[in-house]
């Protein structure tokens, strides 16, 4: 005890002060340097916050905000307008898209090109020849026997009657239709109800003469053109437009083929073009699915 002591008496050095009047010490020149560096931020508001040694572009106080909110604005005004164009694009009326196009409607334009043809054919050349080639186009009960698939897919290239009602309608209907479900698959309406309606009236005629209620006559009837193939189209039409205009055009339509049957003009005729017409309402499910998938 005694030699430490001494010790301490003789050899070491002074002993340090406490820690509460360091930390005061540092206290003040922590207090010294903030108060020095406000000072400086305030002499010079434009470097107030920017860290040491990282390089920032120099703007004026407020500047960054007022950036940041035209920013905001310009983002938030090319929303609106992205938003809003494709709505005033929907609503812009565009005459020239119920006419088809060889891009837009491929199927419909080329078609229609075929059937142009075939009516300038009909139209001017010998009488003979323009007979000989509907007969051979003819879809009635004998070739149906020996050449069913030439003569079904024959008798959809001639309009009957020229530019009759029923080609304007090929034209807007078809169009339409391709607009909305594509042109294989529009191909495929038009065929089926072709197709389909045909044999649902040819059919009974030759099993009408079998059974010897018709005379032999009526196996070579003659029958070709487009309408039933248009009939089909305007009642699956119909399923893909709105309420307010598919069904006035399904009801118009439909009034106009009731008239006609009960005109007794053409009754085999009439009645195909009925059975086209529920056979395109028939394909609303499977085009409402076409028309989706499209949309995709």
């Amino acid at each position: 005890m005694e030699r430490t002591a001494a010790a301490g008496a003789t050899g070491p050095a002074p002993e340090r002060a406490p820690s509460s009047e360091a930390d005061r010490s540092g206290d003040v020149t922590g207090r010294t340097r903030d108060v020095a560096g406000r000072t400086r931020d305030a002499v010079l508001p434009e470097v107030a916050g920017l860290l040491d040694g990282m390089p920032q572009q120099r703007m004026p106080v407020g500047a960054s905000a007022v950036s940041s909110a035209a920013s905001g604005l310009a983002g938030a005004g090319a929303d609106v307008r992205g938003s809003a164009a494709p709505r005033a694009r929907a609503s812009a009326l565009r005459p020239w898209r119920l006419l088809p196009t060889p891009t837009g409607t491929p199927f419909t334009f080329a078609y229609a090109v075929v059937l142009t043809v075939t009516t300038l054919i009909a139209t001017y050349a010998d009488p003979a020849l323009v007979h000989a080639l509907h007969q051979g186009s003819s879809t009635d009960v004998a070739h149906l026997v020996h050449t069913p698939v030439t003569v079904l897919l024959a008798s959809g290239l001639w309009t009957a009657g020229g530019m009759a009602p029923y080609t304007i309608c090929f034209l807007l209907v078809l169009t339409a239709l391709e607009r909305r479900i594509g042109g294989a698959r529009t191909a495929v309406v038009f065929l089926l109800g072709h197709v389909l309606a045909t044999l649902a009236t040819e059919v009974p005629v030759g099993l009408a003469v079998l059974a010897g209620h018709l005379p032999d006559s009526s196996l070579h009837r003659l029958d070709y053109g487009v309408s039933f193939g248009v009939a089909t189209s305007i009642g699956a039409l119909a399923g893909l437009l709105r309420p307010w205009l598919g069904w006035p055009v399904l009801a118009i339509f439909g009034a106009l083929l009731v008239q006609d049957l009960l005109g007794f003009a053409d009754p085999l005729t009439g009645w195909g073009h009925l059975i086209a017409l529920i056979i395109g309402v028939g394909l609303w499910p499977l085009v409402r699915r076409w028309r989706a998938a499209s949309a995709h």
